[in-house]
């Protein structure tokens, strides 16, 4: 059995969500393959769907899964100072228009 995972294909229409023609072509081209595609579908023996008790969700046999990118904790730290000190240097700022305005900060 084939397992081909769609989801991700389609035009974001206002109301309902759309299958363009490309997307509709890459499922038909698909099918007629009947290979395993990375995270797009997956050629499932017998013997694979009864050893998972004929469960047939998609996510079961289509692994979609993308690793996210590794964040920098050193960059953003960095990242976060520099806000903080520019943010700093602008309350000092602030401060100095209120005081010409008669306004005690």
């Amino acid at each position: 059995m084939l397992f081909i995972d769609a989801s991700r294909d389609y035009q974001d229409v206002k109301n309902q969500n759309r299958l363009r023609q490309s997307d509709i072509d890459k499922i038909v081209a698909t099918y007629r393959a009947r290979e395993s595609v990375d995270k797009y579908a997956y050629l499932a023996s017998f013997d694979e769907i009864k050893d998972n008790d004929f469960n047939l969700n998609i996510p079961r046999y289509v692994d979609t899964f993308e690793e996210e990118a590794e964040i920098d904790i050193d960059a953003v730290q960095a990242e976060i100072s520099q806000l903080e000190s520019e943010l700093e240097g602008v309350k000092q700022e602030m401060t100095g228009y209120l005081k010409e305005l008669g306004y005690k900060a």
